[in-house]
């Protein structure tokens, strides 16, 4: 493994911890996961965790899944005795970055030079991305049915550019969040449960409430009932923005199809407005309104962007119908696809499962216009980090 001989690499087995894949050994062996925390601690400059198929897949995805928001730029490499689809779907939600045989040096040291490589690149992020603050975004419509999720999950994805940033999505639809079942995650935390920690939020409590999605997009669930969703408040939407911001460099907000006092919070600390809204009268009609208020609240018109999502449909309204009745330009047009429902119900983004689709490039646009860097590079880095195409 002549990839790995510059580089730290920590290899964690029970059974046979010195039995390191490949030619070059590792820089520590431990044969007890528990063991891992305190390795790392005494090795800063580790790059590498190569966990073997001796350890139990609760006990290596919850190290990959603590270790994605704690130190980012580690890479965690699984072997298994047989790579099922489960386990590898399982595995990548908690930021594993790849699942490859025990048995198949060649994939084992293909897959670990693979993952050192882009943590070298993420270890020179920090000076780029330094450049601006954390930006967030919140996606809004006064009208329900228009694809505001589905936007907000393929501008987060979109965002994260396979790892390349970090990003928090965060459901605020209290009521009826749909974001968990969008990206098939398990309601086990929600931003219910901050509720008992309001007035002393501090990065260790938002981090027990974040579901892991995939590698740098992490998730803040809506409560899994609307009688859950009254104990969030205004003053603990604030106050939990105000602790995400350092830990991200993106934080996209899912908004229900009104303004509430939870929204407010949201948009008095919005960097960017994303209002979506589809060519029917009804929608228009909302987004008109929606303007007129961000027009009142004083929002800043320039980092309003409005995304007309089913450009394409022909309902009889042109995009100059819309932009006239809207009173403002459209900035992305985003067409009609029923690749969108399907995936939807298959509980992959579009922007994941195929980059190229129009529908991903109108979220490259989005998050273009946001100030976000070019994200072209994004169907090329994912073949190989996963190590299979699309």
């Amino acid at each position: 493994m002549t990839a790995l001989v510059m580089t730290m690499t920590i290899y964690c087995d029970p059974f046979t911890p010195h039995d390191f894949p490949g030619s070059a050994p590792p820089a520590c062996a431990v044969g007890d996961p528990a063991q891992l925390p305190a390795a790392l601690a005494e090795r800063p400059d580790a790059q590498l965790v190569v966990i073997g198929a001796g350890v139990p897949l609760d006990e290596a995805v919850g190290f990959a899944a603590r270790q994605r928001v704690e130190r980012p730029t580690l890479g965690v490499v699984l072997l298994r005795e047989h790579v099922e689809v489960q386990v590898l779907a399982e595995a990548m939600r908690a930021g594993v970055r790849e699942v490859v045989p025990a048995g198949d040096r060649g994939a084992v040291d293909a897959a670990c030079a693979r993952s050192v490589e882009l943590s070298r690149q993420l270890t020179a992020m920090p000076a780029a991305a330094g450049e601006h603050p954390t930006q967030v975004l919140t996606v809004f419509a006064g009208k329900g049915g228009v694809g505001k999720s589905t936007v907000a999950v393929n501008l987060a994805v979109t965002l994260a550019d396979n790892g390349r940033r970090r990003v928090c999505l965060v459901d605020l639809d209290l009521q009826f969040g749909d974001v968990g079942i969008m990206l098939q995650l398990p309601p086990e935390r929600s931003l219910a449960d901050a509720a008992g920690m309001a007035g002393r939020l501090d990065e260790d409590g938002v981090r027990s409430l974040i579901t892991p999605y995939r590698d740098g997009i992490d998730v803040l669930l809506a409560p899994s009932g609307p009688a859950e969703g009254d104990q969030v408040g205004r003053e603990l939407v604030a106050e939990l923005l105000g602790v995400l911001a350092p830990m991200y460099d993106y934080v996209v907000v899912d908004t229900p199809p009104y303004v509430s006092d939870q929204v407010l919070a949201a948009l008095d600390r919005t960097d960017w407005y994303v209002l979506v809204v589809t060519p029917d009268l009804p929608a228009l009609k909302s987004v008109r309104l929606t303007l007129s208020t961000f027009e009142m609240l004083q929002y800043p018109a320039e980092r309003r962007l409005v995304l007309l999502n089913r450009a394409n449909s022909e309902v009889g309204l042109t995009v100059a119908d819309v932009e006239k009745a809207i009173g403002q330009p459209t900035a992305v047009l985003m067409p009609s696809s029923r690749d969108v429902p399907l995936s939807v119900n298959r509980g992959i983004p579009l922007a994941i499962e195929h980059p190229g689709h129009p529908v991903a490039k109108a979220m490259r646009e989005l998050a273009a216009k946001c100030g976000a860097p070019d994200s072209g590079r994004a169907r090329r880095h994912r073949a190989v980090l996963f190590g299979r195409r699309h």
